[in-house]
């Protein structure tokens, strides 16, 4: 593969331009993964962090550290092996902001990072129950059933 880079201070944003004589497994990867520099503002793998609170306290978590994130009672909490955590955020705010190859959403209420997940139990009838690392369990609602088994491949 060559690569070429030409400075030219009249172009304002970066344009990237692919030239191949056919669309191969190697440019298909190129494109996912400028999409999805595109799409998240940085590079997969990058973790950028989030502010939550816990009191009156401030921390910084980093996303791969969230194992959910839901609402109740008009509050976003996040929740983390340390504990949970308050976010100044709605829910569609984040979850247009995180890595949608790990968190999901269950509900109307809920996202969960796929990475903090120990398994999913299908036996219930019209939902599924979702059993994370550290033991705790959620529900994904009725409506996101037939979403999950999409993102899972079932």
């Amino acid at each position: 593969m060559e690569l070429e880079v030409k400075i030219e201070p009249s172009q304002k944003d970066p344009k990237i331009v692919i030239v191949a004589d056919r669309v191969s497994d190697e440019v298909r990867r190129l494109i996912d993964l400028l999409t999805e520099i595109s799409e998240h503002g940085g590079f997969p793998g990058e973790s950028p962090m989030i502010a939550g609170f816990r009191g009156e306290v401030l921390e910084l978590l980093e996303w791969q550290n969230i194992h959910r994130i839901y609402a109740l009672a008009g509050k976003v909490l996040a929740v983390t092996d340390k504990g949970e955590y308050v976010l100044r955020f709605r829910l569609y705010e984040l979850e247009d902001r995180m890595d949608s190859r790990c968190f999901v959403r269950i509900s109307n209420s809920e996202i969960i990072n796929l990475k903090k997940v120990k398994s999913f139990d299908l036996s219930f009838r019209g939902t599924i129950c979702v059993e994370f690392k550290d033991g705790s369990v959620t529900y994904v609602s009725r409506r996101y059933v037939s979403k999950i088994k999409q993102v899972l491949g079932i």
